[in-house]
């Protein structure tokens, strides 16, 4: 089994200047014998994040520490059985009336589509996704 960060995890992590490897450290003390990794959505927001960095200094932070994300951790794609998977959640919670935000979903239906729970700093929206186990950071 294994775990997917959630992108809250990393740039609060980014944010308090810990390095990759002091961040799975700490989940590792929380959660032993887990394989932490996070999906191609989830290192979309991260992009995303050194391009609206407001100083030379924050994007350049950014970067070393996405460049220590790529090399430390597994990124897990989006794929055919995930989006069909991704779709189904999606159009049964909006049938109920709930609706999870865009790249939550994909990400709790990656988490899903291999067995794997999702560590996040805002477990609410991660929570609306049935089956799936969240564990709050």
């Amino acid at each position: 089994m294994g775990v997917i960060l959630d992108s809250s995890v990393l740039i609060a992590a980014e944010r308090r200047g810990h390095t990759v490897k002091e961040l799975i450290h700490q989940i590792l003390a929380l959660i032993p014998d887990q394989d932490a990794a996070l999906t191609a959505i989830g290192l979309t927001e991260l992009v995303h994040g050194i391009y609206r960095a407001q100083t030379t200094e924050q994007r350049q932070r950014r970067q070393v520490f996405m460049d220590e994300i790529l090399r430390d951790l597994s990124i897990y794609p989006y794929t055919r059985d995930t989006a069909i998977l991704a779709g189904k959640i999606d159009g049964e919670q909006q049938a109920k009336g709930v609706t999870v935000p865009f790249s939550d979903l994909l990400i709790g239906a990656t988490a899903l589509s291999l067995g794997f729970q999702v560590l996040t700093a805002n477990p609410r929206h991660f929570r609306l996704i049935p089956d799936l186990t969240v564990i709050p950071f």
